[in-house]
């Protein structure tokens, strides 16, 4: 299974939400900066959460992704889940 990566999280999130042009997805802090800060609301995490699903075949609970706060958090959420799955 392919590993999931911080540009896994900028392309779903480029293809899903969009990215507003003050949004700098490629900036140094990208990883660190609330989602929030990015001008990603829930809505657009529950997106994020429903692509990756379908693209990784795992599940994610309702909701368990908006708990993230930033890039960094849901990527290492992510990484989790598919480590539980490969077990």
């Amino acid at each position: 299974m392919a590993e999931f990566t911080l540009d896994d999280i900028k392309r779903i999130l480029r293809a899903s939400a969009g990215v507003d042009e003050q949004t700098d997805l490629d900036g140094a802090d990208f990883a660190d900066t609330a989602f929030a800060n990015l001008g990603y609301d829930s809505l657009a995490l529950l997106e994020l959460a429903n692509r990756i699903e379908r693209e990784y075949g795992i599940q994610i609970p309702d909701g368990d992704l908006e708990h993230t706060q930033t890039p960094r958090e849901a990527l290492a959420y992510v990484q989790a889940r598919l480590a539980e799955v490969r077990v």
